[in-house]
């Protein structure tokens, strides 16, 4: 069977390099893709985004499944433009992808149905918004209501910081952040800061049923100990020690189901990944800091390296109704993910630096290309987060060892990365 997944990041290469180990996959097409998707044999890149194209490709090639990776086309519709043409994809409607594009729809969502996150307000006057800052002081916390590829949200360590960050996705309309704004405008959403530790609690939904994915923990700041700005994310290890069998029967009671009936109540069933990031204080209390309709990246990478169930036959199930019915087998090992990223990331990375050094792929280590592209044969830096170095291991020393070992092998100029991922669980 034919395959399609959309995207061209590194979570869509693990998708597609998951997919292709499934018996009943004859081909994997990856639109747009990148260099590393395009130097595999496995995959073939189709150089187009456009929705409306791609329907009717996947028409033509009679693909069966089709998995969106990124927000963006989802955002726009893509889900429900196949679907009316007959096509099984795996994603949430536009409707229900307001939960990731709309942090104001999303922030709403939780209130009215009871779902723990932090108190907030939702400003689109910039003199409203600093004077709530002035009156809540800081540390807090200023996200851009819009789309933003994982970087529009400023955790405000000093009200100045606040300030700038308020300026800078209202009155210059988010366009340092790259923000896609709803309708009506620039908006932010101010909440409070929560104290704790983050996790990344994603699943699958079928519009009624749940599987969750093993659990996984971020890095979002580019330098090591967690200080920098925000980012798209650094890194990522699975599983994560913070999660207890306790901390996720919480997060399923308090925070996935009443999320997907919530969804059913209000007329918008949800279908596809659900990611909810997490906040965890000490004593095990839950909070929902976000919500993304899509898997993570870079978390998507450890969690399929870990994934022993056919990714094939999951999604079936999971644009057939069916999810109650698989059971989801994992590694027992731990995976941890370092992303080599560009010069000048996160605000202005740089492109077409030559990249040498990549391994052939092995049983315990992958590398997984996001901005990467290959002209002429060489392979050159085309985004940010350039590659993300994923490896297996009995624990998460082992891991983070054979991880650097391999990134110590790669080169491009000006690369950046931390030398801490997995420093947490390390220290559990």
């Amino acid at each position: 069977m034919k395959v399609l997944v959309v995207g061209g990041g590194g979570r869509e290469h693990a998708l597609a390099w998951k997919l292709s180990q499934s018996p009943r996959v004859s081909s994997v097409h990856v639109a747009p893709g990148n260099g590393g998707t395009e130097r595999d044999p496995r995959f073939a890149n189709l150089p187009f985004t456009d929705i409306a194209w791609l329907r009717k490709w996947a028409l033509e090639q009679k693909v069966a499944l089709t998995v969106v990776g990124p927000e963006a086309p989802l955002a726009a519709g893509i889900v429900d433009e196949f679907r009316a043409a007959g096509l099984r994809v795996f994603g949430p409607t536009r409707a229900a992808a307001q939960l990731e594009s709309s942090k104001a729809f999303s922030k709403a969502f939780m209130q009215r149905h009871g779902i723990p996150t932090a108190a907030y307000e939702t400003f689109s006057d910039p003199a409203a918004a600093h004077a709530y800052v002035d009156r809540q002081g800081a540390p807090i916390v200023v996200k851009a209501d819009g789309l933003a590829a994982g970087k529009g949200v400023v955790v405000a360590m000093t009200s100045a910081e606040a300030h700038e960050a308020i300026d800078f996705m209202l009155l210059d309309n988010g366009n340092a952040l790259d923000v896609t704004h709803n309708e009506g405008g620039a908006r932010v959403v101010i909440e409070e800061f929560l104290q704790g530790e983050e996790a990344s609690f994603i699943v699958l939904c079928d519009g009624r049923n749940v599987a969750a994915l093993a659990t996984s923990q971020d890095h979002k700041r580019l330098l090591d100990g967690d200080q920098g700005p925000n980012t798209g994310g650094m890194g990522a290890y699975s599983p994560a020690p913070v999660v207890t069998p306790a901390v996720h029967a919480r997060a399923m009671r308090e925070v996935i189901l009443p999320t997907i009936r919530g969804m059913e109540k209000d007329g918008i069933p949800y279908t596809g990944f659900l990611y909810a990031g997490l906040m965890i204080d000490a004593a095990g209390q839950v909070k929902t800091l976000e919500f993304n309709c899509r898997m993570g990246d870079p978390e998507t990478q450890p969690i399929l390296m870990r994934l022993k169930t056919d990714l094939f036959e999951l999604l079936m199930a999971g644009t057939s109704g069916t999810l109650d019915q698989v059971e989801l087998e994992w590694d027992r090992r731990t995976a941890l993910g370092v992303v080599m990223a560009a010069a000048g990331y996160p605000l202005n990375p740089r492109k077409g630096d030559a990249i040498t050094g990549i391994p052939d792929e092995a049983a315990d280590a992958m590398v997984f290309h996001a901005g990467t592209s290959l002209k002429d044969g060489q392979l050159l830096t085309s985004g940010g987060r350039v590659l993300c170095v994923t490896t297996l291991a009995d624990n998460v020393r082992l891991a983070q060892q054979r991880a650097y070992e391999v990134v110590h092998g790669i080169s491009f100029a000006g690369a950046q990365w931390r030398r801490d991922i997995g420093h947490r669980g390390a220290r559990g």
